[in-house]
């Protein structure tokens, strides 16, 4: 990366903003972070629940739906990340999350696949508008000293959001599906508004840099790209909580409910663990080792869903993922942030996106098909073989590439 400083006229830059400003928006981002993840969290663990078990399409059709949204977002997020170092990251969070209203709206009335690619793709073009901005705000009003700790707090936030999404979820859809996703979309438009009050507004530079100069500063930085291309292989195996886990949730029980519980647990133990165990950790290895460490002990706990039969054991075995998501999830956000450029914040978060939009897109499509392949042919341990397999692939990757001096010297998680 160049050692040049950052120019005061990329959009997202924070350098002239005050303490107190800087203050003001990071906490009006933690607002933002907890109606943006109860919004998701209520409704997309249920996409798969309602469209396989109650609309009947099949487990692989529904992968597909998610895949596509997976992929739109991710794969559209760079641009979200280049319009967002032209025109400000607060007028492309504000256009994002009034698109993902609209997207969430139309699901509740989509009952066939067309309807339900259509609905997905409206709700990921909303997400690529404001999900590199969103981190780029992140990065650009932190430090490389306040950075690991605002992560972690606002993972906590996340964590909280998450334990009641997916409860608000259940609860609401003893009424209806539709309700579902009318409550999802109101936090998203609710969010509009904390955009629009909270968040700094950076002024714009006369003469923005060409569209292609961020672009052109990713394409040279070696490290920032390995980084990215395998963080593909960590979200394969991360995006199984949205379709394989809740599928295999619903089938021990026969109880919808069991997803709720399921998130319940995942998100209570980040509740309990985020901040403390990152604290612990931190004292004793750097954000590296943490991070790999964290990979394999979700491989571990996902392959060792393949040997229990019974609802207990797989809660034990979500509890070893949800652990390991705790370790993953600041990790690899201050790798990220911290091996990006600050002269295109947005345009490298953009980038980085596409590991998830990639990865994510694959593991939801592999995730569903493997799920009926499995109950096809009567080999339950399938799936979590392959995703045990594949993290720790991801974990030994990481380990080489991480071993640079560059990474090491990054801030503790």
């Amino acid at each position: 990366m160049s050692a040049s400083p950052p120019q005061a006229s990329v959009p997202v830059s924070a350098i002239s903003l005050s303490a107190d400003a800087r203050r003001r928006g990071l906490n009006g981002l933690l607002v933002y972070t907890f109606f943006m993840v109860t919004g998701f969290a209520m409704l997309m663990p249920l996409v798969a629940v309602h469209f396989v078990n109650d609309v009947g399409l099949a487990a692989a059709a529904v992968g597909l739906a998610l895949a596509v949204r997976q992929l739109t977002q991710q794969g559209l997020a760079l641009v979200g990340g280049v319009l967002s170092d032209r025109f400000g990251a607060r007028r492309m969070i504000c256009l994002g999350v009034l698109l993902r209203a609209a997207g969430f709206t139309s699901l509740a009335f989509a009952d066939d696949l067309p309807l339900l690619l259509v609905a997905m793709a409206v709700s990921a073009l909303g997400g690529a508008m404001f999900e590199a901005p969103y981190q780029a705000s992140i990065a650009a009003l932190t430090d490389e000293r306040t950075r690991p700790r605002y992560y972690a707090i606002s993972n906590w936030v996340s964590g909280v959001a998450t334990t009641l999404g997916p409860l608000l979820g259940v609860a609401l859809l003893r009424f209806d599906f539709r309700v579902v996703c009318l409550v999802a979309a109101a936090c998203f438009a609710f969010n509009f508004v904390i955009a629009l009050r909270l968040l700094p507004s950076v002024a714009m530079p006369e003469r923005p840099p060409p569209l292609r100069h961020g672009l052109d500063l990713v394409r040279r930085d070696r490290a920032f790209l390995s980084l990215v291309v395998l963080m593909m292989l960590y979200w394969f195996l991360a995006v199984q909580i949205n379709i394989s886990l809740p599928l295999l949730a619903q089938r021990l029980t026969g109880e919808v409910d069991s997803v709720g519980v399921m998130f319940a647990v995942s998100a209570g133990l980040t509740v309990l663990l985020q901040y403390g165990l990152v604290r612990w950790l931190e004292r004793r290895f750097n954000t590296a080792q943490v991070l790999v460490l964290g990979v394999v002990l979700m491989s571990l706990a996902v392959g060792a869903i393949g040997f229990t039969d019974g609802f207990a054991g797989f809660l034990v075995c979500i509890g070893g993922f949800a652990i390991g998501a705790v370790m993953t999830r600041p990790t690899q956000q201050t790798l990220i942030a911290g091996l990006a450029d600050p002269r295109a914040l947005g345009t490298f978060l953009g980038v980085s996106s596409l590991s998830l939009a990639i990865g994510g897109g694959l593991g939801n499509v592999a995730g569903g098909w493997l799920v009926d392949v499995a109950t096809a042919r009567h080999w339950p341990w399938l799936p979590w073989t392959v995703f045990c397999a594949i993290g720790l692939l991801n974990a030994f990757g990481l380990s080489l590439l991480l071993r640079a001096p560059r990474a090491q010297a990054l801030p503790a998680a």
